[in-house]
């Protein structure tokens, strides 16, 4: 049922006069909400997604749940959440379409029509809400057992500065430092290195040419690591980060096909899946 412009605003003035206060600045070009508004938004949130799950749950039990779910979700992401859990959602429910837009630019979701995104969550924006769908992540040095022979191994971060780096570099272009820590000890390094790339593939394929030492996100490497193929190098200096969470705009009600993918994807990955 699509709802017209004007039904939707004399439905907002007339709670307005009902509570007796304004929910939203107008103006001929804008449209803003007002403290109250934002107040009233946050208390009304969780009963409204309480609601939304709860028909989630009744269509799903009379297995009637359909609709479309757009998300942006960056490439590591991608691999290491929806690749190994999402077809066995899509088999769940095939009433369900769910559209994957694989960016690694930080893009506004909303104003690009995503219904929510997947990031890291120190990347979050304090306007968004968020639910984790992975445990705490590291960020790993790793290097072949070749290239180790060639150079000294380096024993404190200090010593990366006779290495050769393999950086990742974001969308924006941004290479993304090395940040470690040990105890109350912590420096953050960076450095100009023979590869910057946003492909994370293409980053650990030239740490297993021997090509330099590169910093990757815990899980992506774990095959190589298990074969010997990469060793992981100062891992006492790779502590947590929060991991990867789903996120959207404060006071959006999800819909069921959405709370029912966040909650598909968390218990995969967090081993709960039932």
């Amino acid at each position: 049922m699509t709802i017209s412009p004007s039904a939707i605003s004399h439905t907002i003035r007339a709670l307005e006069e009902r509570l007796g206060t304004r929910l939203f600045h107008r103006t001929t070009r804008s449209l803003s909400m007002t403290d109250d508004g934002a107040k009233l938004r946050d208390r009304i949130a969780p009963a409204f997604a309480t609601i939304a799950f709860s028909m989630a749950e009744v269509a799903k039990e009379a297995g009637t749940l359909s609709g479309t779910v757009r998300l942006t979700v960056p490439r590591v992401a991608s691999q290491m959440i929806l690749a190994p859990h999402l077809p066995s959602f899509l088999r769940r429910y095939p009433e369900i379409c769910v559209e994957v837009d694989i960016n690694d630019q930080l893009i506004d979701s909303v104003a690009e029509g995503f219904d929510a995104g997947i990031r890291l969550g120190e990347a979050l924006r304090s306007d968004m809400e968020s639910l984790p769908i992975s445990p705490p992540l590291r960020g790993l040095l790793v290097a072949s057992p070749g290239y180790l022979s060639r150079h000294e191994r380096p024993r404190e971060p200090a010593d990366l500065h006779g290495h050769q780096w393999l950086n990742f570099r974001l969308g924006s272009g941004r290479v993304l430092p090395w940040d470690f820590r040990r105890g109350n000890a912590s420096t953050v390094l960076s450095k100009t290195g023979v590869l910057s790339t946003n492909d994370a593939d293409l980053l650990i394929a030239a740490a297993l040419e021997g090509c330099g030492i590169a910093c990757v996100t815990e899980g992506t490497v774990e095959a190589y690591l298990r074969s010997g193929q990469l060793v992981m190098v100062l891992e006492d200096w790779s502590q947590p980060y929060p991991g990867w969470y789903v996120y959207f705009p404060k006071g959006r009600l999800l819909s069921p096909a959405l709370r029912l993918l966040c909650r598909h994807l968390s218990e995969g990955v967090l081993g709960d899946d039932r």
